[in-house]
């Protein structure tokens, strides 16, 4: 205690860390600037925490070597190049040259009509005026298109009686590219092909040329292809990959722990083809620890056939993790792994690395125990059988188990329950939805994921198993890739007091906030009409979990050392935990080599760049799901919720689909519309019409296109007011231009419990106000009042952090 005062009392502030930075003739490391200033022992976590402030801040930037530099400005006037569009609709570019090896700052490009005569495309180059607003970002003012960059665009092929056209299938890239006939004349339309876009200058169409054909995008299973392709997804394994799994055989028992009178058992669900985790659980029989439990957890032994450094490795670090789509699984490892000797089948010998723990009977963990070992499932269940064997309606298989196995695992899982509410662990209400497929890959139901006992109690035996690998590597003092989860950032959380005081509840404004804190708020909330919009704001608030040595606990789960170890068939960072610990136990071959240990922070970094790639692809492939199963609905009507509130619209997720899809503010109904981020909300100046996150509508479906997964939205047209806007509506004449209401009065709002995604795109944030001029019907003219940039990247970062806050099946992250 005494150490870790004394490391604090000399903690260098920000800017003596800046002027070490800048004095310094090079770039330096974190370990030179502990050295520097004599930092030691937990002090160096503070050291790290800093650092990424001081990067976000802008006021460092960090190098691939992750050395630390002071930013170099960009001149006046720089050439840059156009490198997409963000969340928000604004054009982002880049310098055109940049020799740094820290990454180019952010330019937003301002005052471009898309679309227009002279609007620069991705992949051209302009001139341009540049202003620093600060954080390592900067706003250019085009002073000159300069001409074309090499470019692919991924798109559907559809010819007309002079050229083909290829239709980009990203649903920001809104411009046709014309590409000669005579290349394929075989082509068909709806063919899914990539595109490269031709140098210089042209009128009317881009121009191109078809550099490959994916499939078809009529038929159905082409459908993840384009997210696939879109996102970069690596789905074919290199010749040397493949040969190596397809000669990997059985693991031998060798020296390891055999298991396999132990009768554990797998529970997945009912399409699950990779069976990496299996449980069992007894009561504990010492005496000493009445009404506790005995459990084990074995995780198969991925290690065993994936060495540092060989092709499959390789190969598995630059996937980082498995992608789960529809119809289709994008594995880390080849089928011959993945579903065949890392898979733990059913009454078949397979290698595994297992944790046995005792309990006691409140579900806190008394002490834990490794082994590599050889063991033979028992069986195969699922959530649905393990749980109706549990309500009394066990079938052939469950039947003989549910005394000997399946009432034991329940057991140990209140045990864990009563652990985890003691815990404080954040506890938020979102549905899932499934996309159900005939064997064609065609939808044929989206309904909401069935949440089980069974679903939690494997989530709490993984949580342990998980905690436990975690505290086993630091007490062996090996390498750990921890999972960490910060608390709310000081932006985020001023943010939600301030819409949180609005609509009727106060967030302790505490120095250190706990997931209790956020709790309350929810219990409060719960079974209001506002409780899910209350969750889905909570949800927002938070920060994203990811991979690094350095660890500063789970937020989320509320523990202090976490790591992943379950998995190892689908997430790198498991199988990295799994090495550690066979190289600290002297558990054979396998274990983790010095050299990737010392690279675990940059791994860390990649892997969780690649699991947010997924989760976009993933998240893409079912909007374009939704929209073909959408496609048939056009001009139907259907009731929905507001998801999202943006400058330039409202996202609305329908009621008996979860399915997104954007109403314009250009299409909602006759007022000046104000941005108002504070309590998420679109809001008419003249007749005080208000239209807020969470709000019931009925909208009538406009397009539905599964090429790019978008779906547009109008507000029907006897729907064309919000309930809220029934007992708002200003009595007297129309156009007083008084507000009526008050956007924090709790029975204003309204909720049906439809099923809130997740990934709901909300582009809100702190700060103030933006307006939009809606061009309906009787829409005031004047002016807009712009968001400063400030503001702008706010609602960016926002909208991006909601997004990856969607988690991915039903076990722990």
């Amino acid at each position: 205690m005494a150490n870790d005062t004394e490391d604090k009392k000399h903690f260098p502030t920000k800017e003596e860390i800046i002027e070490f930075i800048d004095m310094s003739p090079t770039p330096v490391g974190k370990r030179e600037i502990a050295r520097a200033f004599n930092i030691k022992g937990a002090a160096k976590i503070e050291l790290k925490k800093t650092l990424k402030e001081l990067k976000i801040g802008g006021d460092v930037v960090k190098g691939n070597r992750r050395r630390f530099d002071k930013p170099d400005r960009l001149p006046p006037v720089e050439v840059l190049e156009i490198t997409g569009i963000d969340d928000d609709g604004e054009v982002l570019a880049k310098p055109n040259v940049w020799k740094h090896d820290y990454d180019p700052p952010l330019i937003v490009v301002k005052s471009i009509r898309r679309g227009g005569p002279s609007a620069p495309g991705i992949g051209d180059k302009i001139l341009a005026k540049l202003r620093y607003t600060g954080k390592h970002t900067y706003e250019a003012s085009i002073m000159r298109v300069l001409g074309s960059g090499p470019q692919r665009v991924l798109g559907l092929y559809r010819p007309n009686e002079r050229e083909g056209r290829v239709v980009p299938t990203d649903r920001k890239d809104s411009g046709e590219i014309a590409v000669p006939l005579d290349d394929h004349p075989d082509l068909e339309s709806g063919a899914l092909v990539l595109t490269e876009i031709l140098p210089g200058k042209h009128f009317g169409l881009r121009k191109g040329r078809i550099t490959e054909v994916l499939g078809n995008i009529n038929e159905p299973k082409s459908i993840s292809l384009v997210s696939i392709h879109a996102r970069g997804i690596p789905f074919e394994f290199p010749p040397e990959v493949e040969l190596q799994a397809r000669e990997s055989k059985a693991t031998p028992l060798g020296k390891r722990t055999d298991l396999r009178d132990i009768p554990l058992v797998t529970i997945d669900g009912a399409d699950a083809r990779d069976f990496d985790d299996a449980v069992w659980a007894e009561a504990d029989p010492d005496p000493a620890n009445e009404g506790g439990w005995h459990i084990m957890v074995a995780i198969a032994d991925v290690s065993w056939y994936v060495r540092p450094g060989d092709a499959l490795d390789r190969e598995a670090v630059k996937r980082g993790n498995s992608c789960y789509f529809p119809d289709r699984v994008v594995p880390m490892l080849p089928f011959e792994l993945s579903n065949g000797w890392c898979s733990l089948v059913p009454h078949e010998d397979r290698g595994c690395m297992a944790v046995e723990m005792w309990l006691d009977k409140h579900g806190h963990k008394l002490r834990h125990k490794f082994c590599r070992g050889m063991m033979k499932s028992a069986a195969r269940l699922t959530y649905d059988q393990v749980q109706r064997a549990m309500d009394g309606q066990p079938d052939d298989t469950t039947g003989p188990l549910v005394d000997t196995i399946i009432k034991p695992l329940y057991g140990a899982f209140h045990a864990f329950l009563e652990a985890r509410k003691k815990r404080g662990v954040l506890e938020l209400d979102v549905p899932e939805r499934k996309i159900e497929l005939n064997d064609q890959g065609q939808i044929i139901a989206i309904a909401p994921r069935a949440r089980f006992d069974s679903h939690k109690l494997i989530e709490e035996f993984m949580i342990a198993a998980n905690v436990c690998a975690a505290e086993e590597l630091e007490r062996i003092k090996q390498p750990c890739m921890y999972r960490i989860h910060d608390a709310p950032s000081e932006e985020k959380l001023e943010a939600l007091h301030e819409f949180l005081e609005g609509a009727g509840y106060k967030l302790n404004k505490a120095s250190v906030l706990k997931p209790r804190d956020f709790n309350r708020i929810l219990e409060l909330a719960k079974d209001t009409p506002e409780a899910e919009l209350i969750n889905t704001v909570v949800l927002r608030s938070q920060s994203q979990a990811m991979y690094s040595p350095d660890n500063i606990g789970h937020f989320g789960l509320a523990l202090k050392k976490y790591a992943h170890f379950t998995s190892p068939i689908r997430r790198y960072a498991d199988l990295l935990v799994h090495r550690a610990l066979i190289a600290g136990l002297k558990l054979g071959e396998g274990g983790l080599t010095p050299e990737e240990g010392e690279r675990f922070e940059q791994i860390g970094e990649d892997i969780s760049g690649t699991e947010r790639r997924a989760a976009m692809a993933e998240r893409d492939a079912v909007d374009r799901y939704v929209a073909a199963y959408m496609s048939d609905k056009v001009g139907a009507e259907f009731p929905g919720k507001i998801s999202g509130v943006t400058h330039f619209g409202l996202f609305i997720s329908l009621n008996e689909t979860g399915a997104d899809g954007l109403v314009p503010i250009s299409t909602l109904p006759d007022d000046y519309y104000v941005h108002d981020p504070a309590s998420h909300a679109l809001v008419g100046q003249n007749r005080g019409k208000k239209f807020q996150l969470g709000d019931s509508v009925v909208v009538r479906i406009a397009d539905a296109d599964a090429a790019t997964g978008s779906l547009a939205l109008r507000l029907a047209e006897h729907a064309d007011i919000t309930e809220r806007d029934l007992i708002e509506r200003p009595r007297g004449r129309r156009g007083s231009g008084k507000r009526r209401g008050s956007p924090g009065d709790r029975s204003h709002r309204h909720g049906n419990k439809p099923g809130f995604r997740s990934s709901s795109r909300d582009g809100t944030g702190p700060g103030g106000s933006s307006a939009t001029k809606s061009k309906g019907k009787g829409a005031k003219a004047g002016g807009k009042k712009k968001t400063t940039p400030k503001k702008q990247r706010k609602l960016v970062a926002s909208n991006r952090a909601s997004r990856n806050a969607a988690k991915n099946g039903s076990k722990p992250e």
